[in-house]
């Protein structure tokens, strides 16, 4: 199922929309949150604090675009029936951690905070790659329409995140690639299961 067909269905309703919105704002705030979780108690570098506080505000950015086609009131929080897909959009970012860190584990025998740091870098590297096309993606069925809904602002963070990413887990392992395309390769799975679930609630597939 491609993403501008679930993009172009998802935007024809104010109300849905408004719902995906809350989604995404859902799946920032676990990503902000996750990034915080992963810290060490002393050591936590500038571009790890940064990329956690626009993470959080990606969060709060996409809960304000919800006022461009509904009310801000009526998505008081991310419980399901404020949610699209909300069992796949909770369980998308958790189930890449716990695989990521078992194939850490296994594969580096890592533990601990070296085990969360590793962890941050992989699951936030491929979440990133997900970012440059899902964003664009979205901004283009927006466009198709004259939406006031804009994604332009957090597109260009994401590239920045991206290429900090790319900094931070070069200096981790000369074999970064190798363990990020296995990050990769798990998130395209869970991410194409989410693409799925939301096809079923809107009666596509």
């Amino acid at each position: 199922m491609k993403l501008q067909e679930i993009f172009r269905n998802i935007i024809a309703t104010d109300s849905l929309h408004a719902r995906f919105l809350n989604t995404l704002s859902l799946m920032e705030n676990t990503g902000a949150r996750k990034i915080s979780a992963s810290e060490d108690k002393t050591k936590v570098s500038y571009i790890v604090l940064k990329h956690a506080a626009e993470e959080a505000r990606h969060a709060f950015y996409l809960k304000k675009q919800i006022q461009k086609v509904g009310k801000i009131e009526d998505f008081p929080s991310y419980e399901n029936a404020y949610l699209v897909a909300p069992f796949a959009s909770y369980t998308y970012l958790h189930s890449l951690d716990i695989h990521v860190c078992r194939y850490l584990k296994q594969e580096l025998k890592l533990s601990g905070n070296a085990l969360k740091y590793a962890a941050y870098l992989l699951v936030t590297y491929a979440i990133e790659v997900r970012a440059d096309e899902l964003y664009p993606a979205y901004q283009e069925a927006l466009d198709e329409v004259s939406s006031k809904v804009n994604m332009k602002s957090i597109i260009v963070e994401e590239e920045g995140h991206l290429a900090e990413m790319i900094v931070q887990l070069k200096e981790f392992s000369p074999e970064w690639e190798k363990h990020a395309q296995v990050a990769c390769d798990i998130e395209k799975n869970l991410f194409e299961q989410w693409i799925v679930s939301i096809g079923t609630e809107l009666g596509l597939s």
